[in-house]
């Protein structure tokens, strides 16, 4: 194994020098994490928006639901991506399997929950203080759910930034669906697991650091996006 100063040297050394490898793996992470987040803002804004506007049967099982879903177990989620894609599964004619588009579709089903029940509890607040307003206006409940969506577009933009740090920092589900395949299916945190397996800490640092500033960098938007959003709502 590498002498552990050695090992940072050279990791910094090819974060510096912009290594190629390095470059292909952090590109690639990104392309899968902003894929899915994105798909899973599409999805999990107007769900939440829908059940803290929505009044229906079933309303508070799907709540309680989704708050639940927020706890998914990645390797289940894995598991359950790879055996719908899998030759024998009902999916598998796409030939989706060890593809960035399979590792997209697990990280969108573990972060959708989670977008969903944030914008739920997001939402709900502005939609008793807009009560009374949209009722004497006589809005429709499409209406309210985009009112409601503009208006809270700041903190769920903070929802948004919570999703991207939860898949950029997935690693269970996109190994078993993606199989950290070179050049084809490897990200920053399936490259961690191997490098630092095979005892080259050098790229599993290198890749880690990536990481956390990428992880200080979404916190530091998230502060700046709440302290935004006060400042709006005091205007």
């Amino acid at each position: 194994m590498q002498d552990f100063g050695s090992a940072f040297t050279l990791a910094f050394q090819l974060v510096l020098n912009a290594d190629a490898d390095l470059i292909e793996i952090i590109l690639l992470s990104l392309k899968v994490s902003l894929t899915a987040v994105l798909l899973s803002a599409l999805i999990g804004l107007p769900l939440g928006a829908l059940l803290a506007t929505a009044r229906f049967p079933g309303r508070q099982f799907c709540l309680l639901l989704v708050n639940a879903l927020m706890g998914l177990p990645p390797v289940v989620v894995g598991l359950m991506v790879y055996l719908m894609l899998s030759n024998a599964g009902p999916l598998g004619w796409l030939r989706l399997l060890y593809s960035p588009a399979a590792m997209i579709i697990a990280q969108t089903i573990l972060i959708t929950p989670i977008i969903a029940a944030l914008t739920a509890q997001v939402i709900s607040d502005y939609e008793r203080e807009y009560r009374e307003l949209f009722r004497s206006m006589g809005l429709g409940l499409r209406q309210r759910i985009l009112t409601l969506l503009f208006d809270a577009r700041y903190s769920l933009m903070t929802v948004s930034l919570a999703g991207f740090g939860r898949a950029v920092a997935e690693v269970g589900a996109v190994m078993i669906v993606g199989g950290n395949i070179d050049h084809l299916t490897r990200v920053m945190t399936t490259s961690i697991a191997l490098e630092t397996s095979k005892g080259d800490l050098a790229l599993a640092l290198a890749l880690g650091v990536v990481l956390m500033s990428l992880a200080l960098l979404v916190n530091a938007l998230v502060m700046t996006t709440r302290l935004t959003a006060k400042r709006m709502a005091h205007d």
